[in-house]
Order: structure tokens, then sequence, then C-alpha cells
């Protein structure tokens, strides 16, 4: 399998100048058009015949090398509405207008420009190694991962009628882990996720005759309290869920009660019943908070997106795993719990019923670990930036790129060889 990886170090300083490129220009959710225009060359340049505008934006490059099982790989595009700071000189300076119309600064605060240099690093040395392989590759260039429907909008848009079929789906992400690093859990990798607007509806006036009014921000205020409850009182210590209410808008004068407060709530559960559970628990809240209060009308609550759980196939997962260790060394290699944060990655495999198999690989510098296998207390210590951090840009980025292109043909290569 090393014969594979020959020559893909030689690529590096191409790869890692499209990475800086895409973390220049960085595009919020289905507005990648740049992005998806500067990977479909890259793609054609290589040989592959390349489709655009698929669900959207998104890029599907397929290169056919012969008789075998089909392999898919995938990136995702976007980026998020982050300013991002000032460390290195390819800093994105970007603004866009979000869906709600908010003009914000755009970052690829979660590293989406890693994970698409890395697959283009792996098309190029599939491509140029066709000699070692056979099969065929579908390079899937995904839009809008960060809003849970971008995965789903390319099937719906005839992904699997309109490209070859595939075995296995293959993808990756980078998290703040020291570089030359891989994780991958076999079974449950990654949580469910649901995204909530809940508008509370009271009655407005002055400030000075609130018994005139209903307050929606003391009925929102207690929302959030309550909600607090939901995981420490009906979720069993055995089970894991997470209830955040990150954001609340309501009202812009001092002296005015407005008539209406929004709650934003996210969140990540690992098993469908205490999913159902929270989501019921969420609801009944909401609307029984807002009618002690004497609230008018009940709140509406609206899905803003969601997010499967991701399942890596166990039997593929073990495979990749051991892949990964005889080719880059088992100290490298780690089997992490169970992670919070979601994809929709899954959405491919589940739609075609193939095996699914997703990884994490480290981006930063080593010595921000004190230990590789559990990298998410350096995050915690304030030590390496998370992801959507504004601080978070890989270091070192040749070893990094050259690790995660090589666990992509590496990967592959399991089925193609």
């Amino acid at each position: 399998m090393s014969g594979l990886l020959a020559g893909l170090e030689d690529r590096i300083a191409g790869v890692r100048e499209l990475y800086e490129d895409l973390h220049r220009n960085p595009e919020l959710s289905f507005q990648e058009e740049r992005t998806a225009g500067v990977l479909a060359q890259r793609l054609r340049t290589a040989g592959y015949e390349v489709t655009s505008g698929v669900g959207g934006t998104g890029v599907v490059g397929v290169l056919r090398n012969g008789d075998g099982p089909g392999v898919l790989l995938r990136a995702d595009m976007d980026a998020l509405p982050v300013r991002e700071v000032e460390q290195v000189p390819y800093r994105s300076t970007a603004v866009g207008v979000d869906a709600d119309g908010n003009e914000s600064p755009v970052m690829h605060a979660c590293g989406h420009d890693a994970h698409m240099a890395a697959l283009i690093g792996a098309a190029q040395q599939l491509a140029a190694r066709r000699d070692a392989w056979s099969g065929t590759v579908l390079a899937v260039c995904q839009p809008a991962e960060e809003v849970g429907g971008g995965a789903q909008a390319m099937i719906d848009d005839g992904f699997l009628d309109r490209f070859p079929t595939f075995d296995v789906a293959l993808g990756q992400h980078i998290a703040s882990a020291p570089s030359g690093h891989l994780y991958m859990r076999p079974g449950v990798f990654m949580a469910a996720a649901d995204s909530l607007r809940v508008t509370v509806h009271g009655r407005g006036g002055h400030g000075a005759q609130p018994q005139a009014t209903v307050d929606p921000i003391v009925i929102a205020s207690s929302i959030v309290l309550r909600l607090q409850t939901v995981v420490a009182r009906e979720i069993s210590p055995e089970d894991v869920a997470v209830v955040t209410v990150a954001a609340v808008h309501a009202g812009g004068k001092e002296n005015v009660i407005p008539a209406t407060a929004e709650l934003k709530l996210n969140v990540r559960t690992f098993d469908p019943e205490v999913r159902e559970t929270v989501l019921a628990a969420i609801g009944r809240i909401v609307r029984h908070e807002a009618a002690a209060a004497g609230a008018p009308r009940e709140p509406d609550v609206e899905p803003i997106n969601a997010f499967p759980l991701l399942v890596n196939d166990v039997d593929a997962a073990l495979r990749v795993s051991g892949a990964f260790a005889g080719e880059f060394g088992d100290e490298f290699v780690h089997t992490p719990q169970a992670k919070a944060g979601s994809e929709d990655f899954g959405a491919f495999g589940t739609a075609a019923g193939v095996p699914s198999v997703f990884w994490n690989f480290g981006g930063f510098d080593p010595a921000l670990y004190a230990d590789p296998a559990k990298p998410n207390a350096a995050v915690a210590a304030g030590k390496a930036p998370g992801n959507h951090s504004p601080e978070f840009v890989p270091t070192g980025l040749d070893p990094t790129l050259l690790r995660a292109s090589s666990a992509l043909v590496t990967a592959a290569a399991l089925w193609l060889g």
C-alpha cells in the first residue's frame, strides 16, 4: 500500500497552496460558488469527469479505472460566520450574508479548507497512480455541512442515479489534536443534532406599566432555566444528551417591553429514544412556561436544521483503522469516545445502503497536547483552539495535509486495491 502513496509528498506544496487560497476565500453554506469552481478545475486537470451544481453548489468528480469497486471520498466546502484573528498571512477578511440576511465576517473556523485540500491531494494521487488500482473513485465536494443540509441536497438532486454506484463512503474531519494523529471509533461516532427556533409571544408595552403587559423576556428566561433540568432530571445518568440555548434575542430599548422574544436551541443525542425524550420535554416546557405566564398564544417551535446520528460501519471501520496502524504506526491511531459534534456525511452511505467510515485527523502542534489520545483536555484547558474558534487555523500545514491526503488514499486502497 505504501507504493500507492509514492510521490504524494511531492504534491503537498501544491496542496498547501490550494489550502491557503481556500482559507483566504471562504464562503457560507450553499454560497460556495468560487470554492466549487476552484475544486472543479483541480479535478478536471487531474483527469476526472466533473459535474458542478449538484445539490446547489456541490461538485462531483468521477475517475473510472477499469472494473472494480466504487469508492466515495467526500469533503465539505462551507465556512462559518466567524471573524478570524490575525495570525497568518493568508487570513480571511471575507464578508458574507447569511440565510437570515445578516452580514458577517466569514472564516473556515471548522477546517473545511483542510478537508478540501486533502481530498484534492488524494484525488490527484489516485489519478497519477492508476497503474496500482482498479475501480471507480467519486470525489465529492459537498456544500452546506454546517447547516446539515448539503449531503441531503445532493442526494435529492439525483446523486444516486446520476453517478456511478459506490461500495463504501469515506470521509474525514480535522480536529484540535496533534498533527499526524488519527481518531476513529467503530459504531456510533458523532451525535445526532437538532436545532430549534422558539418564538415566545407576549404583550408589549411601556416599561413603567409592566402590569399591562405579558413580558416575553421573563418567559424566555424561565424557559432557559427550566431547560437545564431536562438532562439533569429526565435523562438517565447512563445516557448522554446536551441541551444548549445559544442565542436569545428580544427588545431594543430599555423602557419598552417587547411583544416577542426568540431563543435558538441546539440538542445533541446519541440514541433515538433519548432524542425523542429530550425534544418532547423541550416542547412541553416551552408551552407550559408560556401558559403559566398568561401568554396570549403558545410559542412557535420551528426546526432550523437536523443532523443524523453518524455511525461507522464496524467491520469497515476496523479495516480502515488497521490499515492506518499498519501504514502510520499504532501510536498514531486512537479510538476516542463518541463525539458530541455532528456531521451529515453519513447520509451518502445510508442512501446507498453501503458502509460509511469517518475519522478525525489532527492539525496542530503536538507540543500543545500532553496526551495525544486525549486532545480535548488541551482544548478545555485553553492550550489549543477548538473547532469554530476564531483561532482555529492549523499549524504545521505540510505534515497535516500530507497525513490527511495519505489517510484518504490508504483507506480507499482497501477497496480499490
